[in-house]
């Protein structure tokens, strides 16, 4: 740096350098600070040439470390002055950008820790002293800037005019930025990555968004609450105008309304959704404020579209997003009208055309298909667990479900029922080879949907009565005892199960919450949902078979019941009767239906509840966003100890 310097290799004898990390002292007019940041070389746009940049620059920067530490808390201040005091305009965008990122950089040396910090110089200077009073400023001015999206000003432009030597501070500071910051700034995140990102529309926007991320999950202080976390859990709509009660601190306002539109609109990146996702949970007004919202489909599609693309994003951004899900059918309110606002021609949707759907029924569609995928691919029981859970809170309010939506849950559970027998056939008789049964199984597709025929469905409802009947008798002894005898035929206990023995209880978990979910939705709402009926009726040979067994005899009660009571309707009416006919059979039947013939369960209710300890998730998780998404910032991957490089 310096009037001299053109090169990255000339740093490490750069006078301007070294007097900047010596201990003389400078006055901030001294024209010392403008020949310090007037060089002339660009800045750099790659991992090399940033690994050059720190290698070149090591010496001065521990030279720095080690006498300046009384200087480190004046910086953060600074910084935060910056941030929020300076009025985003053409010729002060570059400078916001930059003082955020050095935030960032402050707060990374967690990076290089495998363990999460919990006692760090950022907890020292952040929640507590001199810093503390800019908590909310800097919370709500990241929000806003995350909310605006400004983009920034056109490549090239030369913002500062040259002054003379003794221009001061602000104008070295900007004009030493400017050099060559927006081709960092077009080129997008650079690291040790396999290749450069998209340009972003807003690098204000994203480095905000990721220090607000950081500074909502750094830990608590062992004497204070995060003063970030806090400000994000208390702040209200700029239209309320009810007082903030005294006891919580670091409260302010911000308007809702644009907060929702920018969380709508920028739901494809990892980091809106985390967003999302802690204001929901953490932020009692804003929940409150988007449950009331009339155009929720504008909030719930993008999430929808994240759940659909499940194999082209990573397994947090899914989690996330359905998280989310289960967070908002926690709300009755939200579980009926999604099923009241009507969609028209989803064209991501690519299994079926679906010119016209509720969004409830389509919410129901990409949940199924996500449990689906999971069971078929990652088998990861907490995403099925969550999934799972979403549609039971949203069961007992089902409404007109779409003949897809209802055919699909009807479908899926038969799959599961089926695969369940499969399942306790080799787990009872591993050396058989019932070449029926393995027709039976073979012939379905991977969606379930393909019936079996006449013959193959005879001879498995009575296999699978007398499966049955022997579990009654012993259920849990009996498969111990069929684990056993496979694990003999393994010979050896070193050997783990085959898959099929070891997803017995999975799928049993499954079976049992689908049953749960169609009995719940029969027995609030059975009026409502002709076309759940009609698919259950359809597959009504299956769901016989599972009458006695052991596990599911309570909740097969009330199906049996409705499959009982429809079939001798339909019985009645003859042979030969169109789809239209019965269904209208079926309208006519719920009313003749003695509700009180059907057994009352608890209701399905789930709500979710963080871990113990998610700082254990989130830190690693955030961080990684960093990482990977921070516009022109570079870390040395080798020394990264968070988490793993392949880590998504």
């Amino acid at each position: 740096m310096g009037s001299n310097s053109s090169r990255i290799s000339d740093l490490p004898k750069n006078e301007y350098l070294k007097k900047l990390s010596g201990t003389e002292s400078v006055s901030e007019n001294d024209p010392f600070w403008n020949q310090l940041l007037s060089f002339s070389f660009p800045a750099p746009t790659s991992s090399t040439e940033l690994k050059l940049l720190e290698e070149a620059t090591v010496s001065v920067c521990r030279s720095l470390g080690c006498d300046s530490e009384d200087l480190l808390e004046e910086l953060v201040c600074c910084l935060m002055q910056l941030i929020t005091d300076i009025p985003l305009l053409d010729i002060t965008y570059e400078i916001s950008v930059e003082a955020i990122s050095t935030m960032v950089v402050f707060l990374s040396c967690q990076l290089f820790h495998k363990e999460v910090l919990r006692q760090s110089i950022s907890h020292k200077y952040l929640m507590r002293g001199r810093c503390l009073p800019y908590t909310s400023k800097l919370v709500k001015t990241l929000l806003y800037n995350f909310i605006r999206q400004e983009k920034p000003p056109p490549p090239g432009t030369h913002v500062f005019s040259q002054q003379s030597e003794g221009g001061g501070l602000l104008y070295g500071l900007a004009s030493g930025v400017a050099t060559g910051l927006w081709s960092v700034f077009t080129l997008g995140s650079v690291g040790s990555k396999a290749a450069a990102t998209p340009a972003l529309a807003s690098p204000l926007a994203n480095q905000s968004l990721l220090l607000l991320l950081v500074l909502a999950n750094l830990t608590d202080a062992a004497d204070a609450p995060n003063p970030y976390r806090q400000a994000i859990m208390s702040f209200k709509n700029t239209q309320d105008n009810s007082p903030f009660p005294s006891s919580i601190p670091h409260a302010f306002q911000i308007n809702f309304n644009s907060l929702y539109t920018a969380l709508c609109e920028q739901q494809t990146s990892d980091q809106a959704t985390l967003l999302l996702y802690t204001l929901l949970h953490q932020n009692s007004n804003i929940r409150t404020y988007m449950l009331a919202r009339t155009d929720m489909e504008s909030l719930v599609l993008p999430i929808l579209e994240i759940l659909y693309h499940v194999e082209e994003r990573n397994s947090h951004h899914v989690y996330m997003a359905l998280i989310i899900l289960l967070i908002l059918t926690e709300d009755d309110g939200f579980n009926r009208s999604i099923h009241e606002v009507i969609l028209k021609n989803i064209t991501w949707y690519s299994e079926r055309v679906l010119t016209e759907i509720s969004l409830g029924s389509l919410l129901i569609l990409v949940v199924i298909r996500t449990i689906q995928y999971n069971m078929t691919r990652t088998r990861d029981k907490y995403l099925h667990t969550n999934c799972l859970a979403a549609l039971a809170n949203m069961s007992a309010q089902f409404r007109s479900l779409h003949q897809y939506a209802a055919q699909r849950i009807i479908s899926y559970t038969c799959r599961h029922l089926r695969r369940y027998v499969n399942v306790l056939d080799k787990l009872y008789f591993p050396h058989s080879h019932c070449s029926t049964l393995q027709h039976c199984f073979s012939s379905l597709s991977d969606n379930g949907e393909e019936l079996l025929s006449l013959t193959c469905s005879h001879i498995l409802r009575s296999y699978a009565s007398s499966l049955f009947s022997l579990l009654s008798k012993k259920h849990n002894k009996v498969l111990e005892q069929a684990t056993q005898s496979l694990r003999g035929s393994l010979s050896s206990n070193d050997v783990p199960l085959p898959d099929y023995a070891q997803d017995l209880n999975v799928i049993e978990e499954v079976i049992r919450m689908m049953l749960e979910i169609i009995n719940s939705c029969l027995t609030n709402s059975l009026h409502h949902n002709p076309n759940l009926v009609y698919a259950l009726l359809y597959k009504r040979d299956l769901f016989e078979q599972f009458q006695t067994h052991p596990s599911f005899q309570d909740i097969m009660q009330n199906i049996d019941l409705v499959i009982n009571f429809f079939n001798s309707r339909l019985l009645q009416a003859g042979a030969e009767l169109s789809v239209e006919r019965v269904l209208e059979i079926i309208k006519q039947g719920v009313v003749a239906l003695p509700k009180d013939r059907l057994k009352k369960f608890p209701e399905l209710k789930f709500k979710y509840v963080e871990e113990e300890q998610p700082e254990e998730f989130f830190i690693p998780y955030v961080w990684s966003l960093v990482y990977n998404s921070a516009v022109g910032l570079y870390w040395n991957a080798q020394d990264i100890q968070l988490f793993t490089m392949d880590s998504d």
